[in-house]
């Protein structure tokens, strides 16, 4: 589907109304704090009214608020709004709210949360969300943590643009704010079973009520399971379950009106096998007409059967979607997996928290106070084939945890007879990160890796046997020897070593970050006339960051080879012709991929970091009448620099540590140094409109946001490279789009933003009768790379590996997305009885999903629908819903990449520079059709 077609689409619903997917609240704005008891109260006056108003009290100022009279872009999702859409947790709000995509990849602790296309790359735990998660005020420490199952929800708020001076944790793209529901001193209770396709069942309940008359009490619960959507055709197992289970238990201390504290305890345990992943390319392309070594004028291709796959398959690979020229059949959803390698791993989180809020005088009083711990574990065929060559152990020993302390304090209150809203507050967070590794090299690894560089110097399968040493057959050896002459000697000794690497590797590499943030901010809000009001806030910034790691790595392999070919690589002492130095940095280099080797055993590594920054943000807003709000806002925003939590990033794996030839992607020497990013900084500037009727809602908005050190995660196949992305105000002449890490320097004076975000958010609602609404949403999002870029804010030239990225559009970050539901709930005769038909969809024009941008990595336009019947009784005291979630079946991918260690450059190498390509590109898909029955009840 074209861009066109999408725009005209959106254009379309808008006609229908396009709006904020949320079911209307009653309840007066007030100035008390967002969590106060008269923010709990407060909802339930709609209970009595014939007919509900169409807005909402969101707390996205930390003041209750109706939503219309908010200056800034944020989306109100609410209880019913998710219930009718079947969403769990914060993955399923992607139907409901156009600007927001949540993807999970290589597990489900890797969750990824994008709002107007810019968003973190999940996969690295060393960095921050761009897109920050706070569930009742708490900041979660990933996204991944949303992915649990949420509980009874009061509402989600997504909040786009940077924030700092409101919540205690700033992000530099936007906030999703969970708010669950609360005690209440009125007795109630629910619960819910379901069961659906897939063998899925889930059952909830909560309940309510008082202990006292100043006490009240809530617990909540759900538990859920369900079996993979693949299936793996050489174990027979069952791939991306779920079974899992969440409880959650609240105490509401209220013994005035004027005092609250809320305390909250939460668990969450899953135990699960996630994620499998299929192959979607398996095509090797190459220049069928070569010129010049490194050049492509004519930027053709063609394509033929891959080397990788061959070697793969005389290995005993099985690839039940085929390979090249078969065509693949990805959806299928069959894997292959080597026996004996799972993916099964066990994920827990929980936490307590406690909120005081205190109203003395007249300046109220909040106080958060939490403790969290998470901790995923990430076992894994995380080669994603039956042949043995990478893999992760289920013994416990490859986890990420976060062990978080958090203390936010807020004052606010009013000045002036009114005229001025003040609120002034700090927040200190010590956050405690390990992360073990357990990674290593599978019992086939050595004799793949070297049939893969003899298939690099002759694609013949006659020169290969995998059970001999060096894959080399007779043939293999002639050929060589006749080939290099002197050199071959050299090349058979390193292939027969390279050979010998199987099941090596970590035994447990640890990293500890110690991470201690505080800041101060302040938010003030000045009625200058009765309808026009100035925003200031300001927010200063301290991050402290601490890291050490130790290995315990079993590859004596490498430091072997390393030493071996020392002087035989550039810069040695005998070097080999340039013409075999690539070939001869090959073979070291897959002999200690990613600087796997017992030399990092003797090194303790330890570093520190400190950064402090200062953001706002301004706002001029107008009321002009009551239905309509005017903006035009500035925002500063910031996320923290840090560590690469990965040994691959230390240095280049073909030199030893105290090799003075050394160098890593900072262009420091094998060290802690390379292992660091800077801080990402954003401008951000919107206007925007809000009206509000009694039938009708629309709310638009404009923006431009401008990134400056944008913080990109990329697996290129082998490795991990997390890379600061800035541009160059000079003309680079191109030299950031050539196969040259050297050239495409700027002048330090001369760096500025490299991505820039800008468009339009369309959002509105229809109610033409009490009983029928229509939503949607649309948001047009030119989320791109800026041309000339370089790496880093000191100028450096950005890594060859990235040289599709400059004018292209981010990963995963459509241009256009249109949602839209209706939702039509009839009174049946005048039994009581109602009906429910509800229906949403979420259309997307094309993307690319991964961070290198290789075009074979790219999702083409789609539409989901989701979709929901049922009956429910007097007073919704029980009901019985039908309903499915991806309704027609569409088939699309959430991550595509570089499926580890099979092959290397993408067609548009080919394009670009000539030569050959074959790397192999595997997917995490995105779930197919589900559907099932739901009863509730409540009393």
């Amino acid at each position: 589907m074209t861009n066109a077609l999408l725009s005209a689409c959106a254009m379309s619903a808008l006609a229908l109304g396009i709006a904020m997917p949320a079911s209307a609240q009653t309840a007066p704005a007030t100035g008390v704090p967002s969590s106060s008891p008269e923010a709990v109260q407060a909802p339930a006056a709609a209970d009595a009214a014939e007919e509900p108003t169409r807005d909402i009290i969101v707390t996205a100022t930390r003041r209750n608020s109706l939503l219309s009279d908010v200056p800034l872009a944020v989306s109100a999702v609410s209880s019913a709004s998710l219930a009718n859409s079947g969403a769990n947790d914060i993955r399923q709000l992607n139907q409901l709210a156009p600007s927001l995509l949540v993807s999970s990849t290589g597990s489900e602790a890797n969750g990824s949360a994008r709002i107007r296309g810019i968003g973190t790359v999940g996969d690295n735990p060393g960095l921050e969300s761009s897109v920050a998660t706070f569930i009742d005020g708490v900041y979660r420490s990933r996204t991944g943590a949303g992915l649990n199952d949420l509980g009874e929800i009061d509402r989600i708020e997504v909040l786009r643009g940077p924030q700092g001076t409101l919540f205690g944790r700033n992000a530099s793209a936007g906030l999703l704010n969970i708010i669950t529901k609360q005690p209440s001193f009125t007795f109630g209770a629910n619960g819910e079973l379901t069961y659906g396709n897939y063998n899925a069942f889930r059952a909830s309940g909560s309940i309510t009520g008082p202990i006292t008359e100043t006490i009240a009490a809530r617990l909540d619960g759900v538990y859920s399971r369900r079996d993979g959507f693949y299936n793996d055709a050489v174990t027979g197992e069952r791939l991306n379950n779920r079974d899992r289970y969440f409880v959650r238990g609240q105490l509401l201390y209220q013994p005035t009106a004027d005092l609250s504290v809320r305390l909250i305890g939460d668990y969450t345990h899953r135990v699960e096998s996630c994620c499998a992943a299929v192959y979607v390319s398996t095509a090797e392309t190459f220049d069928p007409t070569p010129g010049a070594a490194g050049t492509n004028p004519e930027h053709d291709y063609a394509s033929r059967t891959n080397r990788i796959t061959d070697v793969l398959t005389s290995l005993g690979g099985v690839f039940p979607g085929g390979v090249y020229p078969a065509n693949a059949t990805p959806y299928n959803r069959l894997t292959s997996d080597t026996p004996g390698r799972s993916f099964r791993g066990k994920t827990t989180d929980g936490g307590i928290s406690g909120e005081i809020n205190w109203k003395i005088g007249d300046v109220a009083l909040t106080s958060i106070t939490a403790y969290r711990e998470y901790k995923a574990e990430g076992p894994g065929d995380v080669d994603y084939s039956n042949v043995d060559l990478l893999y992760r152990a289920a013994d416990g020993n490859a986890f990420r945890q976060f062990k978080t302390f958090s203390q936010e304090l807020r004052l606010q209150g009013s000045l002036f007879k009114d005229r001025l809203d003040w609120l002034v507050g700090g927040y200190f967070s010590n956050e405690d990160l390990t992360v073990r590794d357990n990674l290593k090299f599978g019992a086939q690894y050595g004799a793949f890796a070297a049939c893969r560089l003899v298939a690099t110097i002759n694609s013949a399968a006659a020169l290969r046997n995998p059970a001999a040493a060096g894959c080399l057959s007779p043939a293999g050896i002639a050929t060589l020897n006749g080939a290099f002459g002197g050199a071959a000697p050299i090349f058979i000794a390193g292939l027969n070593r390279l050979s010998t690497v199987n099941s090596v590797g970590d035994n447990n590499a640890n990293y500890y970050q110690r991470s201690r943030n505080f800041a101060f901010f302040t938010h003030n809000i000045v009625h200058i006339t009765p309808t026009l009001d100035l925003t200031l806030g300001l927010r200063y910034t301290h991050e402290e960051k601490t890291f050490r790691a130790d290995f315990n790595n079993t590859n004596t392999a490498c430091p072997t080879q390393q030493a071996f070919f020392a002087p035989y690589l550039t810069g040695g002492a005998t070097p080999l012709p340039a013409s075999l130095q690539a070939l001869a940095a090959g073979v070291v280099n897959l002999t200690c991929q990613g600087n796997s080797s017992s030399a990092l055993n003797t090194l303790k590594l330890s570093d520190k970091r400190k950064e402090g920054e200062f953001t706002g943000t301004a706002v001029l807003s107008w009321k002009p009448t009551t239905g309509v709000l005017t903006y035009a806002s500035y925002s500063r925003g910031y996320k923290a620099g840090g560590f690469n939590l990965d040994r691959s990033a230390l240095g280049q794996p073909i030199f030893s540590p105290t090799d003075p030839r050394q160098f890593g992607g900072r262009g420091a020497g094998f060290s802690t140094a390379n292992l660091q990013f800077d801080a990402e900084k954003v401008n951000a500037y919107e206007v925007g409109v809000k009206y509000t009727s009694h039938r009708f809602n629309l709310n638009v908005a404009a923006f431009q946001q401008d990134f400056k050190d944008f913080q990109l995660n990329t697996f290129n196949g082998s490795v991990f490279l997390v890379q600061n992305i800035d541009s160059c105000s000079t003309d680079l002449a191109g030299a950031d789009r050539d196969a040259s890490g050297s050239t495409g320097v700027c002048a330090p004076g001369n760096v500025q933003s490299g991505v820039r975000a800008r468009g339009v958010e369309v959002e509105a609602a229809v109610y033409p009768t009490r009983n029928v609404a229509f939503t949607a949403g649309y948001t047009l999002a030119d989320t791109k790379f800026r041309n000339n870029l370089v790496g880093r804010n000191t100028g450096a030239a950005l890594d060859p590996a990235l040289f599709l990225l400059p004018g292209q559009a981010l990963s995963n970050a459509p241009r256009n997305v249109v949602t839209s539901s209706i939702a039509w709930t009839p009174r049946l005769g005048n039994s009581g009885l109602s009906g429910l038909i509800y229906v949403d969809q979420r259309t997307t024009s094309d993307y690319n999903t991964g961070s290198d941008l290789f075009p074979e990595k790219k999702q083409d336009a789609f539409t989901t629908v989701n979709a929901r019947v049922g009956i429910r009784g007097p007073k919704e005291q029980w009901a019985i819903e039908v309903w499915a979630q991806n309704l027609t079946n569409t088939q699309y991918e959430q991550v595509a990449f570089n499926t580890p260690f099979q092959g290397s450059g993408s067609v548009a190498n080919v394009q670009a520079f000539g030569g050959t390509a074959n790397q192999t590109i595997s997917a995490f898909l995105a779930e197919p059709r589900t559907y099932g029955v739901t009863l509730r009840g409540k009393f």
